[in-house]
């Protein structure tokens, strides 16, 4: 039995999750907590911490966690650089997935546009287009930017270079080296990604939607059953399911 601690639980995610966790029998919620709890009163009765919270908490929450030896599953996007190192450093000491997107379906997506973009060579011109519900609060998405930061792998570049978030005025002709980048919010969308590779004479698309949070909390789920038997480590989504 996995005993897992629910951070969030008043959120989106976190009641995703909750409603998910019944259809997980090897997994126990051992506590559900959200911004007033105070986490030390029940870390020690979990095995691992699943983190859907807001960006600021996951650096003090993945030094508690150390700490207390658990492990960690965070889902939480919108980390800065600096917010990003001090969370991982953290992995020398305990096992811990850090994905922007637990879907197996999306997952599926990061390895397509690496091997897309491998095929396709320098010739395609690359562009991600996101949307999301208005409630969303970071763009472009942690979804988004895993995908541009895999074709700039690909391609050999750094993601801040080449990332180009949305156009406007006189801005001159698209260079070969920048990847756009484009935020869409409204409604209640749940996610909905799409990889654009672009030549002369042909486009391909690569598009994923999500209609449901569950396929997301199943895959936080999952990869709290997995990290609690790896060893120290920063994971992600793609060795949970054996992509790797």
């Amino acid at each position: 039995m996995t005993r897992v601690i629910i951070n969030g639980s008043k959120g989106r995610m976190g009641r995703a999750l909750l409603a998910c966790a019944p259809h997980h029998p090897e997994v126990q919620v051992a506590a559900q907590v959200d911004q007033g709890d105070d986490i030390r009163t029940v870390i020690d009765q979990a095995d691992v911490v699943i983190d859907f919270s807001t960006h600021t908490a996951t650096p003090g929450l993945a030094a508690l966690c150390a700490e207390h030896r658990k492990a960690m599953v965070i889902g939480t996007t919108g980390h800065s650089n600096e917010d990003r190192s001090a969370i991982t450093r953290f992995s020398a000491a305990i096992p811990m997935v850090l994905a922007s997107n637990f879907s197996t379906g999306v997952n599926t997506l990061f390895w397509l546009t690496r091997k897309a973009a491998e095929v396709l060579g320098p010739a395609f011109d690359l562009e991600i287009v996101e949307m999301h519900h208005r409630l969303k609060r970071d763009a472009p998405s942690g979804t988004a930017r895993t995908l541009a930061e895999i074709l700039a792998a690909v391609r050999q570049q750094q993601y801040d270079r080449v990332a180009r978030h949305g156009r406007s005025g006189i801005v001159g002709e698209r260079t070969a080296a920048e990847i756009g980048v484009h935020s869409i919010r409204g409604g209640d969308v749940v996610g909905e990604h799409t990889v654009i590779f672009a030549a002369t004479g042909e486009r391909v698309e690569l598009t994923h939607k999500a209609s449901s949070r569950e396929t997301f909390a199943n895959g936080a789920l999952r990869a709290a059953q997995w990290v609690v038997r790896q060893k120290p480590g920063l994971y992600d989504m793609q060795d949970v399911l054996g992509l790797k």
